[in-house]
């Protein structure tokens, strides 16, 4: 006899499609089932509350029966410093963090550090904290772009239970300063460029007590009164002081913070977005189960760590062993750190890729009759095998293709594109001059990354995938905008997500966290967005 959960589960099998690539939305009913769950394409719909409720809530058709928070292949992952403790133990000599500026500040080859190296200074660093009497739980701020000793910093504020506070400048002096004292941060981590501009606020952030500054010698480090608490000390003093005085770990639990995320805020003054270990590691075991990195990926890191797109792609790195390569730090210079790196990873923004386009197609325009036409002949034979689901010829590749792919290296398999629309011309565009696979996806801090992205093997484009296997979706109406569920052909309104990925509030503020969270615990994101064939989102207004 079979259990009841056997039952139930044959019975929702019975709607899911044989093939989610379909471009069209497809409804299956089953008799012994209707009253579940439907397949439709990409994702399945069910009712909001069962018996009741109009079918309005969206789940992944990879995952329709239960909301994922851990990774299928390691469910005992639930921390940050869990998933760094199983890469460091599975990718011990395996590279993990190149960067091509040298000591003296000139740029050569990457050079890397390897898995258990990191693991390493990570220890180092959480002792050295510990050493210098800074409290488990304590905030720590994080002052400088991207470079390998922000990841190995935000590890051993994972494995000693400190919350991780990103500083980043484009929010201007007045906004460090604000976040700062609102999180009441005790030690920050800075480069001697943002150490000058710290030290004129100094005596307006009474919580720090420890300054360390990255890639600052010693004897450079300037010595503050005693009376003002603070103490100033290198990077490399900090790591020698924890080695000489190594401490076990302190871990953290699932539902403790990780990270408090401030995002530039409407009234002037930055939110921090509370996000716990849990909901770091759900959102990126949810997108685990579509996007797959290996060890033998190069993952090019660029985009700020402050913020939550490349926070996410940092833990996503860490769980299948990626080698990470920093760009030296220059957004002008990128193309000649993908040349040296060679990255099959790329993940990036909307303007970004248009600047790619229009380099390409200008290119195009100014090279002459000849070659203009055939870069369109090629252009146009290979966008309509990609369109018809076949391989394109090899010549196209060796005549045009292959001198476009060398300007990102020449290895790069997967594109990512978030934080703002792609225009379906620029995905179609990248598809065909990289011949890899183009995606998009849709999230924001509060949801811990990702809320919806493209499937690898769907070729529509205009549209930003299915729900993230760790949460739901559901469209609610807007009637003064004219947004209604009940819309034909496709359903609109406002987009509104719940599951484990769903941040705990805005620290320290909770009218404004109650304005976004709603009794039934739904995140309003304020996107209006519709239901695409397919079971596809697409957003269409804010």
């Amino acid at each position: 006899m079979d259990s009841k959960a056997e039952r139930r589960l044959k019975a929702i099998q019975g709607h899911l499609l044989t093939s989610i690539i379909e471009s069209t939305s497809q409804l299956q009913t089953n008799e012994t089932a209707g009253e579940f769950v439907h397949g439709q394409g990409y994702s399945v719909v069910l009712p909001e509350k069962l018996q009741t409720g109009k079918w309005n809530v969206y789940r992944s058709a990879r995952s329709p029966l239960k909301l994922m928070s851990r990774f299928p292949d390691h469910p005992g992952i639930g921390t940050l410093h869990e998933n760094f403790v199983h890469a460091v133990e599975t990718f011990q000599d395996h590279k993990y963090l190149g960067t091509r500026i040298r000591v003296d500040g000139t740029v050569g080859e990457y050079k890397w550090m390897t898995f258990g190296e990191a693991g390493t200074a990570r220890s180092s660093v959480g002792s050295g904290l510990l050493y210098h009497g800074i409290p488990k739980g304590a905030s720590i701020g994080l002052y400088f772009i991207n470079r390998p000793e922000w990841v190995i910093v935000d590890h051993a504020c994972s494995a000693y239970s400190f919350i991780s506070v990103p500083l980043y400048d484009t929010l201007g002096p007045d906004a460090s300063k604000f976040i700062i004292n609102h999180a009441g941060v005790q030690a920050i981590f800075c480069v001697p460029q943002t150490l000058n501009t710290m030290l004129t606020f100094l005596s307006e952030i009474p919580s720090v007590r420890l300054i360390v500054v990255v890639g600052g010698l010693d004897e450079h480090m300037p010595s503050l009164p005693s009376s003002t608490g603070v103490e100033v000390i290198s990077y490399s003093k900090l790591l020698s002081q924890g080695h000489g005085n190594l401490q076990p770990f302190c871990p953290p639990q699932p539902e403790d913070i990780a990270t408090i995320c401030y995002t530039s805020g409407t009234t002037g003054t930055p939110k921090g977005a509370v996000l716990t270990h849990g909901n770091l590691i759900a959102n990126v075991a949810g997108c685990s189960t579509a996007v797959k990195f290996f060890p033998s990926d190069v993952y090019i890191s660029y985009l700020p760590l402050a913020h939550i797109y490349e926070r996410a792609n940092q833990v996503m790195a860490a769980y299948f062993g990626t080698a990470i390569g920093f760009y030296q730090g220059d957004n002008l210079k990128l193309m000649d750190d993908m040349a040296a790196l060679r990255p099959t990873i790329f993940c990036s923004v909307p303007r970004l890729y248009n600047r790619i386009y229009a380099g390409i197609t200008n290119a195009v325009k100014t090279s002459g009759g000849l070659r203009e036409r055939l870069f369109n002949a090629a252009y146009n034979a290979k966008k309509q095998a990609i369109m018809n689901g076949k391989k394109s010829s090899p010549m196209w590749d060796r005549l045009v293709f292959n001198k476009i792919k060398e300007k990102l290296g020449g290895r790069v398999r997967y594109m990512v594109s978030g934080a703002s629309p792609l225009s379906s011309d620029v995905m179609d565009f990248l598809r065909v001059c990289f011949g890899c696979v183009v995606l998009e996806g849709y999230g924001m801090t509060e949801t811990s990354c990702v809320i919806s992205a493209m499937d690898e093997g769907d070729i529509v484009s205009g549209h930003v995938g299915s729900p993230n296997p760790a949460c739901e979706i559901k469209l609610v109406d807007v009637p003064e905008m004219n947004y209604t569920f009940e819309d034909q052909p496709y359903p609109r309104g406002e987009i509104c997500i719940r599951g484990p990925i769903i941040f705990q509030g805005y620290f320290k503020d909770e009218v404004q966290t109650r304005e976004v969270i709603d009794e039934d615990g739904w995140l309003h994101t304020g996107d209006i967005g519709l239901w695409f064939t397919g079971g596809r989102l697409k957003i269409i207004d804010r």
